[in-house]
């Protein structure tokens, strides 16, 4: 009796560009479902009657971020210990569910209760979304690939920019969107989980206690330097997220549908050039020096710098054509830098605790651009110049170019 034999089973490289392709859509979801709330402000604040002033609004920004970061080394942690493919699934069920309950929200604190919860579920997604990627990728495609799962964020921001517009149509409105978003994601959350697959793990050298995995991560000398520089460029990184549709529609007096488009479409576009362009240099530059995904991600914050600047100056001359071109200038830079953090990281810790690091680093990065949400919005109540504040920001990133190339990474994964 003749049998036909098994299928083959699909080449390791093809999972692991699969696993990229399912992930893309849930980036996408993953920033689209809270930047909708940068591009609504002017409908939300006009439905909700107890929320009147910038800094009620900085707070309700910050409140996601501060529990995001707070969940974060907890969420990297369980990544590790118990798998990325159960933890993504859940977290994009939850968050979905949440932003479900966002279009429900009558008052200012049922709108904070919201994004406290969008902000713990969605912390559990990125650390194990990029550990995965970096699980199943080698050095020779680790950049490009999770460059490629960062296009899926740049996406979901610049579909997020849109929602001034749906908010302004009396057809639509912002509740509307909420709830839509909400039960895609929850749809999509069951095929997810059973189409992603973990990389066998060593049963040998399980992972440590989370106090052990931590205490190793923060005594590592070239983590410190990535702790550092992963979170300083992130303080302008948010306040251009969130808060330049406000500053384009104040400043330049824009409509809330042409300053969401204007503040987000055109810079994330140009990450996402620079994400794709910026993975495939750092992998081709890795063949020739360890140091190559640092020195393109410094080449990155070199862009930044100028482009911080420029912002500052031209929004306070009134220029929106030159506003929108340091804007590209600055999704240029950003891309560079997003698309080499984890595969930077992956060159200095070992991969079961890759999840928990990347953890580490968003409780110091968004809890740090949760104070610089409150503090921006503080400054603008306070009235003072953009260019100011833009110009302290560039500072920054002068300096996060340096700690970059001053990290030891190696030219292979660590055992």
């Amino acid at each position: 009796m003749n049998f036909a034999p098994p299928p083959p089973a699909p080449s390791p490289l093809r999972t692991a560009w699969l696993m990229v392709a399912l992930l893309l859509p849930v980036a996408l979801l993953n920033y689209l479902d809270r930047q909708l709330v940068a591009t609504m402000q002017k409908s939300i604040m006009g439905s909700v009657d107890d929320l009147k002033t910038q800094a009620q609004w900085g707070h309700l920004l910050a409140w996601f971020k501060w529990t995001y970061a707070l969940a974060s080394p907890f969420a990297g942690y369980v990544a590790d210990r118990f798998g990325r493919r159960h933890v993504i699934a859940l977290s994009l069920f939850v968050w979905s569910a949440d932003t479900w309950a966002t279009a429900h929200a009558t008052s200012y604190d049922q709108l904070l209760a919201t994004r406290a919860i969008m902000g713990l579920s969605e912390a559990f997604y990125i650390p194990a979304a990029l550990a995965l990627i970096a699980d199943h990728h080698g050095t020779a495609t680790r950049s490009r690939a999770v460059g490629l799962h960062q296009i899926g964020i740049y996406i979901g921001v610049m579909l997020g920019s849109l929602g001034g517009y749906v908010a302004d149509d009396p057809a639509l409105g912002w509740r509307w969107a909420f709830t839509g978003l909400g039960l895609l994601g929850v749809a999509y959350a069951l095929p997810l989980w059973w189409w992603l697959r973990d990389t066998p793990r060593d049963a040998a050298t399980p992972p440590a206690r989370p106090d052990v995995a931590v205490g190793e991560l923060l005594g590592n000398r070239d983590f410190r330097l990535l702790l550092l520089y992963f979170t300083l460029p992130a303080l302008a990184g948010w306040v251009v997220r969130d808060w330049m549709p406000s500053v384009l529609q104040k400043d330049l007096g824009l409509t809330q549908g042409l300053a969401g488009v204007s503040a987000v479409v055109w810079w994330q576009g140009a990450a996402i050039l620079s994400a794709l362009g910026g993975g495939w240099l750092a992998d081709r530059w890795m063949r020739r020096s360890p140091r190559g995904r640092q020195q393109v991600s410094a080449l990155g914050m070199s862009l930044i710098v100028p482009a911080l600047l420029g912002v500052g100056i031209v929004i306070g001359q009134g220029s929106l054509p030159l506003a929108i071109a340091f804007l590209v200038l600055f999704g240029l830079g950003w891309g560079l830098f997003d698309s080499n953090n984890m595969p930077i990281l992956a060159q200095i810790a070992r991969p079961d605790q890759r999840a928990t690091g990347y953890g580490l680093m968003n409780l110091a990065s968004i809890s740090c651009g949760g104070l610089a949400d409150v503090g921006f919005g503080w400054l603008r109540d306070h009235q003072v110049p953009l260019n100011l504040i833009f110009g302290g920001f560039a500072a920054v990133a002068c300096l996060s170019a340096w700690l970059v190339l001053r990290i030891r990474a190696t030219d292979a994964d660590r055992a």
